[in-house]
Order: structure tokens, then sequence, then C-alpha cells
């Protein structure tokens, strides 16, 4: 069971913000340690398979559970935290980075992991999904996207392709869906990433550059609901005829509008870091101003800055 954050906290000290990183003479941690609960998703699910690979990005990384916070909100993909043996929370639906946020922002010691679906990312979490791109807040957010509401036993979500069946539009989704790359472009995200649960060796790479990246790390994975869209994503699954094809190598990941153009290809598109540029996260910016604050009042004792408060109101 996932375990609470309240036994540490740290107030900002500095504006320098050290790597999540532990001793290099202490093991990895391996998939039984790190194991939880056993998932309760639906045999063939595509989540089982991020799952699995987050084990191995741990174990690559050699990041401990004192070094990483999962944060999910409601949804089959939300239930992340429950199957990892770390520093985990079960959210409000769609509010799933605003609390990532706070983490993020005030335990700079942390990685902080998010986990969502395209119901708690796109629909009710719509919103905070923009702003925590616009803000670049330092995190990494893996949105699993099967195309359907599965938990709640099939409804429409915001990919659902026009046509789509489901108990909400049983003539057929007639709203176009969203399409998450352009959207996370557009909102001014610094690392734009897509890949698919039937190529785990390319899952694993997005989200190891997503980890690397200083600041808000996006990846899209489609995920198949084998119980409520089976078949959505046979396009791109090669050993059902379909294609992979990955963002060509010649691609500029800087060029945003050119990862614009790649992003509005003919589903399945394509697969591979859509946008990555290097600026200043709110985490170091935040920490700036609380730096810049903290020195202006070097010295003081507390009772003696709270005398300086009052004086101002007079």
């Amino acid at each position: 069971m996932s375990v609470s954050l309240t036994t540490e906290a740290p107030v900002h000290d500095a504006v320098a913000v050290p790597p999540a990183v532990s001793s290099p003479e202490r093991k990895p941690l391996s998939k039984k340690e790190l194991a939880d609960d056993h998932p309760t998703w639906c045999p063939g699910c595509g989540d089982f398979s991020v799952l699995a690979l987050f084990f191995k990005l741990l174990e690559k990384s050699k990041l401990w559970q004192e070094k990483i916070a999962i944060v999910a909100g409601i949804g089959c993909s939300s239930r992340f935290p429950y199957f990892v043996q770390a520093h985990g929370v079960h959210f409000i639906h769609g509010r799933t980075l605003p609390f990532a946020t706070g983490i993020a922002l005030s335990r700079p010691d942390l990685h902080v992991f998010a986990f969502g679906g395209d119901g708690d990312a796109y629909s009710i979490g719509g919103n905070h999904f923009t702003h925590t791109a616009r803000k670049n807040v330092k995190l990494t957010y893996v949105v699993m996207d099967n195309w359907v509401y599965g938990l709640t036993k099939k409804q429409t979500s915001p990919t659902s392709p026009l046509g789509f069946k489901s108990k909400t539009d049983i003539w057929g989704a007639v709203d176009h869906p969203i399409n998450p790359i352009k959207q996370a472009l557009g909102a001014g995200a610094s690392f734009v990433a897509r890949t698919t649960h039937t190529n785990p060796n390319h899952v694993l790479q997005m989200m190891e550059a997503a980890l690397a990246h200083d600041g808000f790390g996006y990846v899209e994975c489609l995920s198949e609901c084998v119980e409520f869209y089976e078949t959505a994503f046979d396009a791109s699954n090669p050993r059902k005829g379909g294609a992979f094809n990955p963002v060509p190598a010649e691609h500029d990941v800087t060029d945003e509008v050119a990862a614009y153009k790649l992003a509005d290809a003919a589903f399945p598109g394509y697969f591979g870091i859509f946008h990555k540029v290097d600026r200043a996260t709110k985490n170091a910016k935040e920490a700036q101003i609380v730096a810049e604050s903290q020195a202006k009042v070097k010295g003081l004792k507390s009772w003696e800055i709270l005398q300086k408060t009052f004086d101002r109101l007079k």
C-alpha cells in the first residue's frame, strides 16, 4: 500500500535543486522490491506494459522509494500508485497535476511521476494539463490513452474517434476528438513524446527521456482497452498488420512548427520525441523567489519577521 508524504517537508533554502539520485554504492531496486498490490486491470490491458517498464525505469535510473512520489487521479490507469511500493497518492478525478505540482515545488529532493488516462488527463483534468505544461513544472507525466472510458464500462472519451459507438453515443461519436500531442505543443510543453504499449523497448526509451528532461516531461502512451475497445490500435501494431512509424531521424525536436506538422499525420501517425526544448522550470523560478525573500530577512528571528510585517500594516 502506498504511504503518505507528511513525514518530511523541507523548506526551499537554495535556488539550485539537487538531482533526485542516490549514492552509487547502493544496489538498484528490483521489481520484487518495487511491486506492491497485485494489479487489478483486465487481462491483456496495455497498462500492464507501462507498469512493468516503470519498474525497469526505476531500476535502471537507480531511484529508490524515498526519492520518488507517484500521483494519479481516477480511472483504470490511475490505480498505478497502489501497485508500486513507494510514496503514492490516489487523488481526486482530474486533479492529478495540481497535487503533483505541489509535491514537486515543496520537495525538490523527489522526482514526481504522474499517471493518468485520456479522461483524467484531457477531459476533467484538461485545464490542469494545459497550465502544468505552460508553467513547465518539473515532473514526468505518462498518459495511458485507450480512446474510451474503461473503468465506467465504455463511454466516449475526449480521444474517441468519430463514429465510435459507446453507452453515451449509441449512434456513434459525433464530437471531433482532441489530438493530445497538438494540445501539449499548443500549451507550451517543453518535452512531448508518443509511444505505444505494444513496443516495450520504445516505452522505456520515452520514459527515460522524459525522466532525464529538466521540466515537464509528457509522454502519451497508446494503451489498448481489450475489454471495451479491442483492436483500437491495430493500425499501429506491426504484429497485427499495422505500422509503427518512428519520428523521422532528421526531425528537429526544437522546431515546434515541425512537431505540430508531425502531430497532424493521420493515425497511426508517428512515435518518438516530437518536441524538446530547454527553458526555466517553475521549480527553479519559485526557488529563486523564495531565496530572494529569505535573503531580505536573513538573521532575523521569526517574531522579528512577523513584527516587520505588522509594522508595514500601520
